[in-house]
């Protein structure tokens, strides 16, 4: 079904062309039934309602906490208990009967849309009712332990409702409580919190990523993704996992790129179905894995491009560990069960990529095998860097060159397809490039205006150029057209 502003201003263009001699009546009756202009006012008469009655829900719900906030303190314990245990179970169960109520049709209705809100409520109250039970009881905690915990009840209700709303809730609540344990060091904590934030990655990709196919939102696999690889890196760089300075960068900054590389739905699914392969089906999440990996990419070459980051990791190593330390932490490393795990998938998803389908033989693609050279080259630059140092000019000087190609290659695909985003990703990228080398290495203000001057003048042609190229590929005519 069309949108509603498409279908409003639909009914007022077809009542003129009526009114216009344009339609008739019966042609006129045909375009009301098929995109449903009578039940345009009942749309914004449900939307009326549903803004009435959650204004009147939310001063209602003002009006009993502030009630209750004067007379807390008078209020037996049992009876806090009571009330606390009331609106929760109230509000999850007005919530989930509105939800789940029969539509009329495919379209949500205002009671679905308010049970779902009543549902989001009923979780963060949860919380509250957490932290308050344990204020009543004299139970002790950190703040990381209680967001952990409230965000992975909140995600057991997201998974027996499927609801987006509540499964961003329950990432969000889970990120607050693992970076505000991770900004204490991890230490002090209750044994069982340190547990999980040790070992969050696998916690995050084993509870997050269920979730985005269930709900089968991009949303969701999108904030999964960010929350397992940004827990991936920074696990790997604290608690007892040291690394020495050759292997952090490498797998801390590129493991995550070349996982969201080499993730492809398919394998998965096959392997869940257990049934014969099916190359030909549609992936649900790949593209945007894929977009992530392309993105981490790109601000990787950008920030590896300066030459002062390559002075930082030269100057980290007079403080490197002892070699009996450095084994020690090489075993560590090879310990770590998040690092297993994410290698050996990553492997494995990679010989899948390799695999023979509609080739013969055991090869990558062209972009799959571009992107392979771009983590290989930069690995051995970031451990050669890392484990003897010396390299900074030359690794200044192949960063650059790689990402001039990676710019060139959004460039090609952006006119190739008539991709407005890819190839204005390109333009800006190599604009960037090139100011950036004149704003970080000392040269003439006479030289930058005129690089400026130069760079401004070029977008705008490039941009006029693109259009005009653009409207010429639409031009064009189709095989079928030909035929």
């Amino acid at each position: 079904m069309a949108s509603e502003q498409f279908r409003r201003q639909l009914q007022q263009e077809a009542e003129q062309w009526q009114v216009d001699g344009l339609i008739d009546t019966d042609q006129y009756q045909r375009l009301a039934d098929r995109y449903e202009f009578g039940k345009l006012d009942l749309v914004a008469r449900d939307r009326f309602i549903a803004i009435v009655i959650g204004l009147g829900s939310v001063l209602l719900g003002l009006s009993v906490i502030t009630f209750v906030a004067a007379n807390w303190q008078a209020i037996p314990r049992e009876l806090k208990l009571a009330l606390l245990l009331a609106l929760l179970i109230g509000v999850n169960a007005i919530g989930f009967y509105l939800w789940q109520r029969p539509r009329p049709s495919q379209r949500e209705g205002w009671p679905q849309r308010l049970g779902q809100g009543l549902l989001l409520l009923g979780g963060l109250i949860l919380g509250a009712n957490m932290a308050l039970l344990g204020q009543l009881f004299h139970i002790s905690g950190s703040i990381a332990g209680l967001c952990i915990i409230w965000g992975l009840a909140v995600l057991a209700m997201a998974y027996g409702l499927r609801l987006l709303s509540l499964g961003a809730l329950a990432i969000l609540l889970v990120g607050i409580g693992y970076w505000s344990g991770m900004a204490n060091g991890g230490d002090d904590y209750a044994t069982w919190v340190e547990i999980l934030l040790h070992y969050m990655p696998l916690l995050a990709a084993g509870l997050f990523l269920p979730l985005a196919y269930f709900c089968r939102s991009r949303i969701l696999f999108t904030l999964g993704a960010i929350a397992i690889f940004t827990a991936f890196s920074t696990n790997l760089s604290a608690f007892s996992f040291a690394l020495p300075s050759g292997l952090r960068y490498p797998i801390t900054l590129l493991l995550p790129i070349a996982f969201l590389w080499s993730y492809d739905d398919t394998l998965w699914q096959n392997l869940i179905r257990r049934n014969r392969p099916q190359p030909d089906a549609d992936p649900v999440f790949q593209p945007i894995a894929k977009g992530l990996a392309l993105l981490c990419l790109t601000v990787l070459l950008y920030v590896l491009s300066f030459h002062g980051f390559w002075d930082y990791l030269s100057q980290s190593l007079s403080a490197a560990p002892r070699p009996n330390q450095v084994q020690a932490e090489r075993l560590l490393l090879f310990l770590n069960p998040n690092f297993l795990v994410f290698l050996a998938v990553t492997l494995f998803q990679w010989s899948y990529l390799a695999r023979p389908r509609r080739r013969p033989g055991w090869r990558f693609s062209l972009m799959d095998g571009t992107i392979l050279a771009f983590i290989g080259i930069l690995t051995g630059l970031l451990v050669w860097q890392g484990s003897q140092g010396g390299v900074s000019a030359i690794a200044t000087f192949l960063v650059n060159l790689l990402l001039f190609l990676l710019a060139a290659g959004y460039l090609r695909e952006g006119l190739a397809e008539g991709q407005r985003r890819l190839f204005w990703s390109g333009m800006i990228l190599l604009t960037l490039q090139i100011l950036s080398r004149l704003l970080e290495y000392e040269t003439g203000l006479l030289l930058k205006s005129l690089a400026f001057l130069l760079c401004g003048i070029g977008i705008i042609l490039i941009g006029l150029w693109f259009e005009r190229h653009i409207r010429t590929l639409r031009n064009l005519p189709t095989s079928e057209d030909s035929r």
